[in-house]
């Protein structure tokens, strides 16, 4: 009949639990994460196990589900078992006494290294007992899993003397008991002397300061009710290392902060996923200087918890929280190398002017458009980057980005699914590496100096073509032509209004007065009079300015007949002369110009200035004077054509 049960009694334990009996090969600066990942292994996978047979003398981890409350069965030899880990499952309260009955048979000897109890009902005070039991054999960690504490909860005196216990973890436990004292629950544990204790997710709503110097150089609270209040001004965890108080109901940091004060050794605290936030009005924060590690994820911080945080902190996480910016004016933490501050509402990435030592930076889903200059100058030595999925307006402040990435060798965790743009509309959802712009249109420094150069080319060729082409001296004319007309509007205002007194205003050169009194004036003024002309020796008024005569007289002529020659294009004044007469042609729309070639000039003697010289020369009619004598009567008669009007009766003649 034994040997018909053997076989139900032994079970294989396949997924639980490490192997620890490497332990010592393990360095203590090792040992508190080591006990992290062990804890958080053990957390998750306390799930029942389907049960396989196996010879008990070759099993080295060993799994029990009681079916029928009875789990010490005779054929179990504990002195000759070499398994080192055992799980026991599924343990009702009528079946405690068996389990105390079984664990008493293991003891300093034993090969048992690990532990777990799962899903258990016993009464408090048989709790303590199989603590107590464990607590002097040779397991090193021990867990505990879903307990419900059936009984009353008093005081119970303990034996902490003597024990292999490195780690305690007990999780998810249900107190059936409303009223008790909760000193007599807490002391029990505050008072371990292990280096790892683990209670989580079972609604503790405080925990006690050690009596006396503590050996924990690990505490795990998660999932609890703990407040503000949980150590405070408690000197006996000067030997923690790791403190977990993750989703609690901690609130103010600046407490949190005095409370680690003491902690003289802590290098790593997670708060994360509680309801802390940060009044700059309130209390400064007095954080321990050994902390390096520190999470504050999940909480309701803002901008303003840049003014508390530890200096010599090294991996920080600010994820999923309420920032919008992070600050310039804040203690520079020149040893931080991780930062995540992803799931927030930064709108542009921070820079790197106070983490100079910055290596890992996570700033994913936030709202940051284009990156900030300064984080490009400023951040150098970041060696990884997740900057993703954020709406990014794609512009020339990006190329700056997309640069980095090219440069980065790989630091852009995520490149190109995670990086795409957002805005404008015509680019949404294209990716980053897509994106192009000209280098004109985006380097500014550039853009200035094309705009610089063509301004000063413009600037260059417009100088060039005014002097080439006389152009002050045409300004100059024509203010003087505005400003005589003015004048004369105020001054004389019957000039205004006055006819025609002459048939033709003659301009010539001084050096051409010869042919003009010799031959042109005899010719066209007979003894009849029938042609009046008016010359600048007998008709300028004294007193009146020689632009203001000018002016006068070629507008009180008919025509104006122009004596042209070299010696004509050298003289300003006939300039100014046939430019009047040409503004008079084109504001009046008349044809009052009459052209004399006295002599033949060449093109290179024509000044630039008289360009519309050139133009009317080009484009009307003019007589040249003949050589021949014998065509000098046609000439004549041409001319008087030319100028042929017939002055109104009134006219009045201007005498010298």
């Amino acid at each position: 009949m034994a040997e018909n049960r053997r076989p139900l009694t032994n079970f294989f334990f396949c997924s639980c639990v490490f192997t620890l009996t490497l332990w010592n090969n393990i360095k203590p600066s090792d040992e508190n994460e080591f006990i992290a990942n062990y804890s958080s292994s053990l957390l998750e996978d306390h799930s029942d196990y389907e049960t396989k047979s196996l010879p008990l003398s070759h099993t080295k981890r060993l799994q029990f589900a009681s079916a029928d409350n009875k789990i010490n069965h005779p054929s179990w030899d504990v002195e000759h078992n070499t398994s080192d880990s055992l799980v026991l499952s599924n343990i009702p309260e009528n079946g405690i006494s068996d389990l105390i009955q079984l664990l008493s048979k293991f003891n300093k000897t034993s090969g048992l290294k690990n532990l777990a109890l799962n899903n258990i009902t016993t009464s408090w005070v048989n709790f303590i007992k199989i603590l107590q039991i464990v607590w002097h054999t040779s397991t090193e960690y021990f867990s505990i899993f879903k307990v419900k504490l059936m009984s009353n909860i008093n005081k119970q005196s303990f034996n902490y003397d003597g024990t292999s216990l490195k780690a305690v973890i007990i999780s998810n436990v249900s107190i059936q008991i409303f009223y008790f004292s909760q000193d007599d629950l807490y002391c029990i544990f505050s008072e371990m002397n292990i280096i790892a204790l683990t209670i989580s997710d079972s609604k503790i709503i405080h925990m006690l300061c050690p009596s006396k110097r503590s050996q924990f150089r690990f505490l795990n609270f998660s999932n609890n009710d703990l407040t503000d209040m949980v150590f405070q001004g408690c000197n006996n965890l000067d030997l923690l290392e790791t403190l977990i108080l993750q989703r609690n109901q901690l609130k103010k940091l600046s407490k949190v902060s005095s409370m680690t004060n003491k902690m003289k050794l802590l290098k790593h605290l997670d708060i994360s996923r509680n309801m802390l936030y940060y009044d700059e009005n309130e209390n400064h924060c007095h954080w321990v200087e050994t902390l390096a590690k520190l999470n504050l994820s999940s909480n309701k911080l803002t901008d303003s918890v840049f003014g508390c945080l530890p200096i010599n902190v090294q991996i920080l996480d600010l994820q999923n929280n309420q920032i919008t910016t992070v600050t310039k004016d804040i203690t520079e933490l020149k040893a931080l190398k991780e930062l995540n501050i992803a799931f927030n509402r930064l709108t542009e990435l921070p820079g790197c002017s106070h983490y100079r030592g910055l290596e890992l930076l996570n700033i994913e889903e936030n709202s940051i458009l284009t990156p900030s200059s300064d984080f490009f100058h400023s951040c150098q030595n970041i060696r990884e980057l997740r900057g993703g999925h954020n709406p990014f307006q794609c512009s020339c402040e990006l190329r700056d980005f997309v640069n980095f990435e090219k440069k980065s060798g790989g630091r852009l965790v995520g490149w190109p699914e995670s990086y795409v743009c957002e805005y404008p509309d015509g680019l949404k959802g294209t990716q980053l590496k897509d994106f192009q712009l000209s280098e004109l249109s985006c380097n500014t420094t550039l853009l200035l100096v094309i705009a610089l150069v063509v301004t000063v080319v413009v600037v260059a060729v417009t100088s060039f073509l005014c002097i080439y082409f006389d152009v002050m001296w045409y300004l100059k004319m024509m203010w003087q032509w505005t400003q005589t007309k003015r004048r004369v509007r105020k001054s004389h205002p019957e000039d205004l209004q006055s006819i025609l007194q002459f048939h033709a205003f003659i301009s010539y050169s001084e050096r051409d007065s010869l042919w003009v009194k010799n031959h042109l004036i005899p010719n066209l003024e007979k003894e009849d009079g029938s042609v009046q002309i008016c010359l600048h020796e007998r008709n300028f008024i004294p007193g009146k300015s020689i632009v203001e005569n000018i002016i006068n007289c070629i507008e009180k002529s008919h025509k104006s007949i122009f004596v042209l020659s070299p010696n004509f294009v050298q003289s300003e004044w006939c300039h100014y002369e046939l430019s009047f007469a040409h503004h008079k042609l084109f504001s009046e729309s008349s044809n009052s110009l009459i052209l004399i070639l006295l002599e033949p000039i060449p093109q290179y003697l024509i000044p630039a200035r008289y360009h519309k010289l050139k133009a009317l020369m080009a484009k009307r009619t003019y007589l040249e004077w003949p050589k021949e004598k014998s065509k000098h009567g046609l000439f004549w008669a041409n001319l008087k054509v030319a100028i042929n009007t017939n002055l109104p009766v009134s006219t009045e003649m201007i005498v010298v």
